[in-house]
């Protein structure tokens, strides 16, 4: 392997371990704990091993087609069908970048006493303007790679010394002992955490931006394998610690402060500015990338000239989009939305959505006219449509009890 090659690996599998725990997977894996222990690893395994395989195929969908999955859609299917998953994807995107910007004002508050509300806008502002100036490698490996501060959550959970026993049992799907319906929307939260498409779609267009082919298959396949891997592991030391310092206290997460206590005995001082940084980075991280992921689905859905290393007067539509999308997640925050429930609620509604953005995406992948001889196995499909198809079935059936339990 070439010094390059080796590098562009490394770096790559930095860069998706620092940008896979976001405000999505960090809260539902630390409810999750709080409330249940160590029952929900298993779905942490589950959103992991998809998420890889998903963004495995994005990227050698990418590197081989030279197309992202938006204009493919569009190609592939029409525009009258492409506008299905633009609408559906496009309002949960907005969402989850809400989420995100409020996961920034919520460490940002921890810090200062100053609510979330008053931090909507400096955060939107902070995101925007670094994608205004900013380059792709600049958000790709500069911030992501800020995120492997996220490694606080696996030293916490070593020192912590859990009980093996108990974290390889929950790895094993099982049923709740008590408040089934809130187990299973933390199932579906943690699931549409680790599979929100706008991850891969994100992805996908970075290839074309970096201008892959077919010589990065295979640093692909190790990138995508090993950094998401190494993200879920961080997003399952986040539950253990939470099981080990919340649960065994008694104490659930209603608010984010809540949250920040996780650290604290293992870590002190250190572990509650680890909890901020790493909360505040993370969610900055998947902010810019949410609210790229957004104006990439609308530019090359609709043909508009594209790319975050384009002048913003080059492609001005583009820069429009993810300009409008970052305030109106602002304002979401500013109205008053409680960012921990939007939160827990945009990662359970983006699994009830799954199948209208992966079902198509799975369709390309097997098609000889885009991959020629990388089109998928019976075993990759297999996997990502059972996962998909059984989080959006919980999801349908949990959202209801959760909301109607309050």
């Amino acid at each position: 392997m070439k010094p390059k090659q080796l590098l562009e690996i490394t770096l790559g599998v930095f860069t998706s371990i620092g940008g896979f725990l976001e405000v999505g997977s960090m809260m539902t894996a630390a409810q999750a704990g709080a409330d249940f222990g160590y029952q929900l690893l298993w779905a942490i395994l589950l959103g992991t091993i998809c998420l890889a395989s998903l963004i495995e195929m994005s990227g050698r969908f990418a590197a081989v087609s030279g197309h992202t999955i938006a204009d493919a859609l569009r190609e592939r299917f029409g525009l009258h069908f492409f506008i299905v998953p633009l609408v559906a994807m496009g309002v949960v995107s907005i969402l989850l970048l809400a989420a995100e910007l409020g996961g920034m004002c919520a460490a940002l508050q921890i810090a200062t006493a100053v609510a979330i509300r008053w931090w909507a806008m400096p955060a939107a502002l902070l995101t925007w303007l670094l994608l205004w100036r900013g380059t792709f490698g600049m958000i790709e490996k500069g911030v992501s790679m800020l995120g492997l501060v996220t490694v606080v959550f696996g030293v916490a959970a070593i020192l912590l010394a859990p009980d093996l026993s108990g974290v390889a049992s929950g790895l094993v799907p099982s049923l709740p002992h008590e408040k089934a319906a809130h187990y299973w929307f933390l199932a579906v939260s943690i699931l549409g955490a680790a599979i929100a498409p706008a991850v891969f779609y994100f992805y996908s267009s970075g290839g074309v931006e970096e201008k892959w082919d077919e010589s990065h298959v295979a640093t692909n396949r190790i990138v995508a394998w090993g950094g998401i891997t190494f993200g879920g592991i961080l997003s399952g030391a986040v539950l253990i610690v939470a099981v080990l310092t919340l649960q065994a206290r008694g104490i659930t997460i209603d608010h984010f402060d809540q949250a920040a206590l996780m650290l604290l005995d293992p870590l002190h001082r250190i572990g509650f500015w680890g909890f901020v940084a790493s909360l505040f980075i993370a969610s900055f991280s998947a902010a810019l990338e949410v609210a790229l992921a957004i104006a990439y689905l609308i530019a090359q859905g609709l043909g508009w000239n594209w790319g975050e290393d384009l002048k913003p007067r080059d492609d001005a539509r583009f820069s429009v989009s993810y300009t409008v999308a970052i305030f109106v997640g602002a304002i979401l925050l500013v109205v008053g939305l409680d960012p921990l429930k939007l939160t827990l609620f945009t990662m359970a509604l983006t699994s009830a959505t799954l199948p209208i953005a992966v079902v198509p995406f799975l369709v390309l992948m097997n098609d000889d006219a885009y991959l020629g001889r990388y089109t998928n196995g019976y075993l990759s499909n297999a996997v990502v449509l059972f996962t998909v198809l059984v989080a959006c079935v919980l999801a349908v059936v949990s959202i209801p009890l959760e909301l109607a339990g309050g």
